[in-house]
């Protein structure tokens, strides 16, 4: 009597004494695995480099820490592979424009005014309010909004063509396109995402790519607008700031002058800000509770400052106000509280000479008092510059 065909035998008989041959399970690059299943690469890369058996992903990043083209990563490879491993630690409003950068119309805008305000703000989608921006109902997009146009003078030009001798340029007749219509008129307004600050911004660039829908407001836990996100926001995250065609230079955050001091934008980061000046500029324990200069000047003395107003700093540093309006700070100037010490003290020292000299003729000058060291600090989280805190992220074209 034959044996019995091994196991894993890829021949059989058929009843006419045909041999044929049956297909088997190959298993996958995966499931070929020793030491309790790694892959490959893990395998390869543990052999080379000597690592111990940890995650693919703390492996990739041990080889990007070791230095840009070490392991054949150009550096930009690496600074994208590095921006990639740290969106996962991002959320929404570490990424969103912040609601005082948020350029929005109401509904009921006329076409005219709604050219004009596209026109300016260089985007092209711009949120849209019922009453106010927390009543958001959607997004107008530039594009909707040139073909409504174009659909219109193309319909016109088509009706009144037979009784034209003369055709209309392009087909297009757009003085039958009113401009007074408002834009609640057009049933151009698209939807858009409302999301909340907390959520990853992975998960949120998932969800844009799923519903195709690039543009989010960011609401707080009352239903309030904090902020906006557009999908080029998330990618920057990855591959750096994008600028196209539109975009102006912007003048850096904070400039050093010829005297020593710097002249900052109020909404420049602070730790960028503490990076640039130097260690002495130790904003270490305010870093934490606040993002901009601007919001750090306002716990410093717990309210909304004025131009002209000088604030305590850390360490040797003060900041005075340039400018401001009321509902936020514009500029700011650190200097060396050393700097200004000497002005105060020979003002003060020229207005006791001239109380003492016995001068009768009218009462003598004020004393001017110096800027205090020290003023009462809030650490209060619920204390904001203004309802509509700017972030340190410039504006960018949703």
């Amino acid at each position: 009597m034959p044996d019995p065909d091994p196991q894993g035998s890829t021949e059989t008989t058929s009843p006419s004494g045909e041999v044929r041959n049956l297909p088997v399970l190959v298993p996958r690059p995966s499931d070929v695995a020793d030491g309790g299943g790694e892959g490959f690469f893990t395998r390869l890369f543990r052999s080379i480099f000597g690592w111990k058996s940890t995650s693919i992903r703390a492996d990739l990043k041990d080889v990007l820490d070791a230095g840009a083209g070490l392991h054949g990563f150009s550096p930009q490879e690496s600074a994208m592979l590095k921006n990639i491993l740290a969106l996962r630690e991002r959320r929404v409003e570490d990424v969103m424009i912040p609601r005082a950068d948020i350029i929005a119309v109401q509904k009921d805008i006329s076409l005219g005014e709604l050219m004009k305000v596209f026109e300016g703000a260089g985007h092209s989608r711009l949120v849209v309010y019922d009453e106010t921006l927390d009543g958001a109902i959607g997004m107008v997009h530039i594009r909707d909004l040139l073909a409504f146009m174009t659909g219109r003078a193309a319909a016109a030009a088509t009706a009144a063509s037979p009784r034209r001798k003369k055709p209309f340029p392009a087909g297009l007749d757009l003085k039958a396109i009113d401009l007074a219509m408002p834009l609640s008129a057009t049933n151009i307004v698209r939807e858009m995402l409302f999301v909340p600050p907390s959520m990853p911004a992975m998960d949120l660039l998932a969800k844009m790519q799923a519903t195709r829908i690039h543009l989010s407001l960011v609401v707080d836990e009352y239903g309030g607008a904090d902020g906006v996100v557009s999908i080029e926001d998330i990618v920057e995250q990855i591959v750096g700031d994008i600028a196209d065609e539109h975009d102006e230079d912007t003048a850096p955050g904070v400039v050093r002058q010829p005297d020593g001091s710097y002249v900052a934008d109020a909404r420049a980061s602070i730790e960028d800000v503490a990076v640039f000046i130097g260690p002495e500029f130790d904003v270490a324990e305010e870093a934490q509770e606040v993002d901009t200069l601007a919001g750090y000047v306002a716990a410093r003395i717990g309210r909304l400052p004025v131009r002209g107003e000088l604030v305590p700093g850390p360490g040797p540093y003060e900041i005075e106000i340039l400018d401001a309006d009321p509902r936020r700070v514009k500029r700011l100037k650190i200097y060396r509280s050393t700097d200004r010490t000497d002005r105060p003290k020979a003002d003060q020292r020229r207005a006791l000479a001239g109380a003492g000299s016995g001068n009768s003729q009218g009462p003598a000058p004020p004393i001017p008092v110096p800027a205090p060291t020290s003023l009462p600090v809030t650490r209060d989280a619920s204390v904001k510059l203004f309802p509509d805190a700017a972030s340190p992220k410039s504006s960018h074209r949703p």
